[in-house]
């Protein structure tokens, strides 16, 4: 190996080690889950609604406001990220589609997010305003069982 190949073989290993180190330096809250920002084009799925919000996940009176919430703001929650990550494991491509089935009543994360939206869409919000809070953390704070029509 030339003395130049060497120069560039230890240039890259040092750059490849930076970058790897500089992970733990990174701002979590850039990596931001899954959401469209702009509204919808077609028709989205239903929200779960009716007879689907009875059995096993619904076995509290807050699972199913929070689905009748979500039934009212089905594009707002279309622009908002869902931060339990369901968009790596469960391919959503926004809050809205925890709640086309039943994730959103498993998930107190799906649902504090949802009630924060639909508390804040009364407010008079935006979704893009919404969506800084939710990104900030604000959505944190939501008492389910105090969430109310």
């Amino acid at each position: 190996m030339t003395s130049l190949a060497k120069r560039i073989a230890g240039c890259a290993a040092l750059a490849l080690a930076t970058l790897a180190a500089s992970a733990q330096w990174s701002n979590p809250s850039d990596d931001v889950p899954a959401y469209n920002a702009l509204p919808a084009s077609k028709p989205l799925p239903p929200v779960l609604s009716g007879n689907q919000l009875a059995g096993p996940y619904f076995a509290h009176p807050y699972q199913v406001t929070v689905y009748k919430m979500a039934a009212k703001i089905p594009a707002v929650l279309h622009q908002e990220p869902c931060y339990c990550r369901c968009d790596r494991e469960m391919g959503h491509n926004s809050l809205h589609s925890c709640f086309e089935g039943t994730h959103g009543a498993a998930c107190s994360t799906c649902m504090k997010e949802a009630v924060y939206s639909y508390q804040q869409t009364k407010k008079g919000r935006t979704p893009a305003q919404i969506r800084a809070g939710i990104e900030h953390g604000d959505w944190q704070n939501v008492d389910l069982e105090g969430a109310t029509l």
